[in-house]
């Protein structure tokens, strides 16, 4: 089984805090949905015959594409791949796209997740976040979604930020609670470089983000979601009984995926590769048949080191097996290397499956480079 993966580099407006690859003009789109479809025909032995189980719209913002557009993309996988009856197709949506004809449209496509970029559902955050809908649409866009028979949906949240206090994130866990949404992907304020968020901060326009604030609001999230029979089954994703997301889970087991369009990453378990993060000049190659992208050949230590970065994020946690199948020995070091994080209570070993505790999963990066090779 594999994924594809489909970057949508458009967005109306740009977020403050986002550092994905995307354009706020859609003037090249109709040369962007055709440079993807031929992207599409020159990659189709990527995956070496293996059936697609999971195919994710991501972006940028896939929802300002129309339904026929998603639609021909779709039609182009499904001509040249094996792709699995109860395949996954996620489609990310802002709210303020997801009228009643909008998702109507989508009726009629074989889209059977939305994945809802929320954040929240105060207008000054959105307004401080510089997001493009308001709250008022972020609820009306989840109930319409629902009442046209999508049940399978996600929505996105984002906590540690400085206008949010504890009492409006217990809000905002409700309301998605309220809504009966079965998956909830929440990510703590990051400030990356070259954003307009860290431009602000360096400017002092903005305070920085408070890490004691971030940690608390993550302990306040995990209680609710425990409260309300959600999963863990990620760092920053949960999930009812059966509502994992197949796509992403996928990535962190490890599970080979193709990636089409400006900036998407490919994997296949031997090379990484990533197109080139610019639209016009991935246009242009796809015009002369070429393929604009970095390949990258994983040596073992990579191979490792990835493992242990994505394993150690889930609920399935570390396997010691698999990594010694990856590199005889490798399990003897990883086990000496966490013997402190065994200490201190970070890290959990049930059978040969190392997995991190709740006082480990705020510090799962900074753990998991520690065992690093």
């Amino acid at each position: 089984m594999a994924g594809i993966y489909i970057h949508i580099p458009f967005c109306k407006q740009a977020c403050h805090y986002c550092d994905f690859h995307f354009s706020t003009s859609a003037k090249y789109k109709d040369e962007m949905v055709a440079a993807l479809l031929k992207e599409i025909g020159i990659r189709k032995d990527y995956l070496q015959n293996e059936t697609i189980e999971t195919i994710y719209f991501g972006g940028g913002t896939p929802s300002v594409l129309s339904a026929d557009e998603i639609m021909r993309i779709i039609n182009a996988i499904t001509e040249l791949h094996a792709v699995s009856a109860d395949t996954e197709i996620t489609l990310e949506a802002n709210p303020d796209d997801l009228d009643q004809q909008k998702i109507n449209a989508f009726r009629h496509t074989p889209v059977n997740r939305f994945s809802i970029g929320i954040q929240s559902f105060f207008d000054e955050d959105l307004q401080w976040m510089n997001r493009i809908h308001r709250a008022n649409e972020a609820e009306v866009s989840v109930k319409r979604a629902q009442d046209a028979g999508f049940k399978n949906i996600t929505v996105d949240l984002i906590y540690g930020y400085p206008l949010l206090s504890d009492a409006k994130w217990k809000h905002n866990l409700n309301k998605v609670f309220e809504l009966g949404i079965p998956h909830i992907s929440a990510y703590s304020m990051t400030v990356e470089p070259q954003t307009a968020l860290a431009a602000f901060i360096s400017k002092k326009k903005q305070p920085p983000m408070n890490e004691s604030q971030s940690a608390n609001q993550f302990n306040i999230m995990l209680d609710a979601m425990q409260v309300n029979g959600f999963e863990q089954y990620e760092i920053s994703n949960f999930c009812k009984p059966g509502h994992y997301s197949r796509h992403n889970s996928n990535y962190w087991k490890g599970v080979n995926y193709l990636g089409i369009g400006p900036s998407a990453h490919s994997f296949n378990g031997d090379t990484r590769q990533w197109n080139i993060a610019n639209n016009a000049r991935y246009i242009k190659s796809l015009l002369e048949n070429t393929i604009p992208a970095e390949i990258e050949v994983l040596t073992e230590i990579n191979r490792l080191n990835e493992y242990i970065m994505t394993s150690l994020r889930t609920i399935w946690g570390l396997d010691l097996n698999k990594l010694n199948s990856i590199a005889p020995g490798a399990k003897n070091n990883v086990l000496e290397a966490a013997v402190p994080f065994f200490d201190d209570g970070s890290i959990k070993q049930t059978g040969n499956v190392l997995t991190l505790t709740t006082q480990g999963k705020l510090y799962a990066d900074n753990i998991a480079s520690s065992l690093f090779f």
